[in-house]
């Protein structure tokens, strides 16, 4: 029987597209299940005591954005760290990898593009035409962008929140096994050992 990661995660979070290649190739070799949850860290944030970026104080600002160039240079990913069109509203592309889920698509790689969107090609995912390109170009259909703005999918957003509040994620991404939290793409090597026993 495969484990189950729960990835708690906004598609417009620099660490989780550093974290994202990475991430879903260390699942595939453990087997492993991945559940996405695309949460409103809007509503965690306030619940943890965590500030959105532009409440934080300026030395934290300046330091993440070190942390973001040492990160991209060590991984060999590309990134621009300070991106025009951020920071913009996470709302719809996160309800569009819910109905991506749903619908059976290829989420790693859907999850993977959005995030080069933003911190490689300096795009707005928050707009609906960027949303059906990308799922389009990710093998996925388009009117998955229409059927995000469902209730049904809204609410499965909101229970995905509950969900991470009552497992004590306070940060973005976050993958739980087995209700053990491992916060921030630097802890992938810490999930690959447990996901290996060790």
């Amino acid at each position: 029987m495969s484990r189950r990661i729960d990835y708690y995660f906004t598609p417009i979070s620099p660490w989780a597209f550093l974290g994202s290649e990475r991430f879903h190739a260390i699942a595939a070799k453990a087997e492993a299940e991945i559940a996405y949850r695309p949460v409103n860290y809007g509503t965690i944030f306030p619940a943890s005591g965590g500030l959105p970026l532009a409440k934080r104080a300026p030395q934290r600002q300046a330091y993440r954005l070190v942390e973001l160039r040492r990160w991209a240079d060590y991984l060999g990913i590309p990134l621009n760290p300070t991106p025009t069109t951020f920071p913009q509203s996470d709302e719809l592309a996160a309800l569009t990898v819910i109905a991506a889920d749903e619908a059976g698509a290829d989420v790693g790689t859907l999850c993977t593009a959005l995030g080069r969107a933003i911190w490689v090609e300096d795009r707005d995912i928050s707009r609906v035409e960027t949303l059906c390109e990308i799922v389009e170009r990710c093998g996925a259909d388009p009117a998955l962008v229409e059927r995000a703005g469902s209730d049904d999918i809204r609410a499965r957003r909101d229970t995905y929140t509950e969900q991470a509040l009552a497992a004590g994620v306070f940060g973005a991404p976050s993958y739980v096994l087995d209700g053990e939290i491992f916060w921030g793409q630097d802890r992938l090597d810490f999930l690959e050992r447990a996901l290996a026993g060790k």
